[in-house]
């Protein structure tokens, strides 16, 4: 019995971290548009037109793919947030026929992104494109990221798709990291985790200058790693667990949904 009183309190506080990461998450309604028949979560959904294509790039956290694929979606999708978002939109919002693609590569910096961009973005033609990225630009550099660089190289991506789709919609994600007792060197996390806080104002100068939707990750996993332990949600100080991509998931939908509700 107090095994079961532990899981459930557990469990309890895992959904509360969940909620209050996001502020916004107060304000709910239920999904509108839901077709399926199926009973969900309450949380916003995204106005997006029918058939629209949403592009996510990034590293090994947006990556997360079995094989590579390219016709199987089972496959494609990988067991990311971006599984996530996928399966949710697909049952509240069939309708819309989204067209979801998965284009993150395991250990890619922002200059691999930009020398594949051409192929594995602007030929996409997505109407919505999400990024992740930043984590291994620091993680291989601990003695100091070239933030400039990073900069200018994050802002040449946005606006070769943004010149190519002047209408095209844009999430960008904060890299994050949080502490983890499975993280073998308490200092070099230390470094790693000042970098990583070295690249977030870039995200947020980007985003508005591209007027694109900021999800601050993380801020959403420190909120979230003090109501529950940083284990919980990630595994290695890096990479989330299950509920770590949920909590992703959520704040995603959350966040476009405000912006394009």
């Amino acid at each position: 019995m107090q095994n079961r009183r532990t899981f459930l309190k557990t469990g309890s506080m895992a959904a509360s971290a969940a909620m209050i990461a996001h502020q916004s998450y107060a304000e709910v309604r239920e999904p509108t548009g839901n077709r399926a028949g199926v009973a969900g979560y309450r949380y916003r959904l995204p106005q997006l037109a029918t058939g629209s294509r949403l592009l996510f790039q990034g590293d090994s956290i947006t990556d997360m793919k079995w094989g590579r694929n390219q016709s199987d979606r089972n496959h494609y999708l990988g067991h990311s947030y971006v599984y996530l978002i996928a399966a949710r939109l697909g049952v509240d919002m069939p309708e819309a026929q989204l067209d979801v693609y998965n284009r993150g590569i395991s250990g890619h910096k922002v200059a691999d992104l930009k020398a594949r961009w051409q192929k594995d973005a602007i030929e996409m033609k997505p109407d919505l494109l999400s990024i992740l990225i930043g984590v291994n630009d620091v993680g291989r550099n601990l003695d100091g990221v070239d933030v400039k660089t990073w900069e200018a190289d994050y802002r040449q991506i946005l606006s070769a798709s943004r010149a190519a789709n002047a209408e095209l919609k844009i999430v960008l994600l904060d890299p994050f990291i949080v502490a983890s007792g499975r993280l073998a060197n308490p200092e070099a996390f230390k470094q790693w985790r000042d970098q990583v806080e070295r690249l977030i104002p870039v995200v947020g100068r980007l985003a508005k200058e591209f007027d694109a939707v900021h999800i601050k990750t993380q801020d959403i996993f420190d909120a979230a790693s003090k109501q529950v332990s940083p284990e919980h949600w990630i595994w290695d100080g890096v990479h989330p667990l299950p509920q770590g991509h949920e909590l992703i998931a959520r704040n995603w939908i959350e966040a476009v949904s405000q912006r394009w509700g």
